[in-house]
């Protein structure tokens, strides 16, 4: 790996994203390397941290990159596949921001399940102002999380959200002082652990499946009322009381 470094443990994969004088921009190169995460998770699935090294999530995907795209690359949708994909592994996911989450990088803290940021965090998605769009998931991730009129008040007024502003608005669960990111997001993934790994893939379906869906539900409850899981948990639980 050239453009992130992986601690891949038995209960967890912390993921650091390693281009620190690009600010962590998003390459080519990193997006191939985060597909190969991706496998690796679709496998043997287990929650993912995903972090920045240095100052800052990332600063966006790289400009440089981008400049030579052309219609047949965003018709491939280099980074929403990607992202898109990452929305979808089967365990949560917690982004640990700190400095700039912007762009592409903004998309991607967008498409994990969970935020933590320093307060140093800053998320917006200035593609506009470069003659493109976000493009990535920002137009229909964003407005989930934050609601419409904050959305559009970030991809089309440039406002960028602060830590306070994206604590209110509900697009991260915290904020903590500068450098605890990741020791609090690896909370959040101890809390995590303590559940059951087959009712967190079946609520997480759920919970990301667009419109109502009582039936899908009844179904996966009666799945998870059928484990031996279950009944292990709620006999330790009776037995404790």
């Amino acid at each position: 790996m050239s453009t992130i470094r992986i601690d891949d443990r038995d209960d967890r994969m912390i993921v650091t994203l390693d281009r620190q004088a690009q600010r962590n921009a998003i390459n080519a190169a990193m997006i191939a390397e985060l597909h190969e995460v991706c496998t690796v998770l679709e496998r043997t699935p287990k929650p993912l941290l995903l972090t920045g090294a240095g100052d800052h999530f990332a600063g966006g995907a790289d400009i440089a990159e981008l400049r030579d795209r052309g219609r047949d690359e965003a018709f491939a949708g280099i980074n929403r596949t990607l992202f898109d994909r990452i929305g979808r592994l089967p365990m949560p996911t917690v982004a640990a921001v700190s400095g700039y989450a912007l762009g592409g990088g903004a998309e991607l803290s967008y498409a994990c399940d969970i935020r933590i940021a320093t307060e140093t965090a800053v998320f917006g998605n200035p593609e506009p102002g470069l003659g493109i769009m976000a493009a990535a998931g920002a137009s229909y991730r964003l407005p989930e999380l934050v609601g419409k009129s904050v959305a559009k008040q970030v991809l089309l007024a440039g406002r960028n959200l602060d830590a306070e502003a994206a604590l209110r608005t509900g697009l991260v669960m915290d904020v903590v002082p500068a450098g605890a990111h990741v020791d609090a997001a690896h909370t959040v993934i101890d809390r995590i652990g303590r559940s059951s790994p087959l009712a967190l893939r079946l609520t997480k379906v759920i919970v990301d499946a667009p419109g109502t869906h009582p039936f899908a539900d009844d179904i996966a409850q009666a799945v998870l009322f059928e484990s031996s899981d279950k009944h292990a948990r709620m006999t330790a639980f009776l037995d404790r009381t």
